[in-house]
């Protein structure tokens, strides 16, 4: 199966200083972020095709966006790319994220915060097996919040689903440029990056499946890219150390 290219030393050690950064936010005050309290809170879902009931198929609809979310290529490129370390653990992976925005490239940083892999009972009955990870902001991010990625399979009717669930802030800004445009656009960009995340994910699934389950290649979607060619990049990675 094609993996992204790893990553050479200086660029893991560029990733590396996000590890010492903080969070922008309280992860252990989740509960406390709601519409009520100022939050924009999103979810979006979207059908992937269906399986057989049952348990994921090796290499069906559940394993196949499984993998698309695994790797990073479902955000628009346009909107957001990743750079992370390939065989780094999930659990571990701290992200670059380059946003563009206005004409602009921004860098912030983003930890993932838990993975989940589970069998969950269903409401109306039967259960269904879960798979996802969810990010979170770190210090330097224009935005402050969680968003979380998961896969759903129906045990009992097959159904397959993508889900997007975050909640969210406006960060700190400290340029009133980027301030006034991010209050003007950012809201929109949110939306766009889930609804676009939406098809992108359906839509290499589907080429996984018609092709024979080859994942797809950071280098074809939303490439992993070194922080090396990106002055912006290494400015923002400093100031998080």
């Amino acid at each position: 199966m094609p993996k992204p290219p790893p990553l050479d030393e200086r660029q893991k050690a560029r990733l590396a200083a996000y590890e010492k950064a903080t969070y922008n936010f309280d992860p252990d005050r989740t509960h406390e972020y709601t519409r009520s309290t100022g939050w924009n809170v999103d979810d979006y879902e979207t059908e992937l095709p269906a399986e057989t009931p049952g348990p994921p198929a090796a290499h069906g609809a559940w394993a196949s966006a499984c993998e698309v979310l695994r790797n990073y290529t479902f955000p628009p490129p346009n909107l957001i790319t990743g750079i992370f370390v390939p065989d780094q653990p999930l659990e571990q992976r701290v992200m670059v994220l380059r946003g563009q925005f206005l004409g602009f490239s921004f860098w912030f940083g983003v930890r993932i915060g838990g993975v989940t892999d589970e069998r969950r009972s269903l409401p109306e009955g039967g259960e269904e097996q879960v798979w996802g990870y969810n990010y979170r902001t770190l210090e330097g991010h224009f935005e402050r919040g969680e968003i979380t990625f998961t896969v759903h399979k129906n045990l009992t009717t097959g159904r397959v689903v993508f889900r997007i669930h975050a909640f969210s802030q406006t960060g700190r800004i400290r340029n009133p440029f980027y301030w006034l445009g991010f209050k003007l656009f950012g809201r929109m960009l949110q939306k766009r990056f889930s609804r676009h995340s939406m098809q992108r994910l359906k839509a290499q699934v589907e080429d996984m499946l018609r092709e024979g389950w080859q994942a797809p290649v950071a280098g074809g979607a939303t490439p992993v890219q070194s922080t090396a060619a990106h002055a912006q990049a290494k400015e923002q990675l400093n100031k998080a150390t």
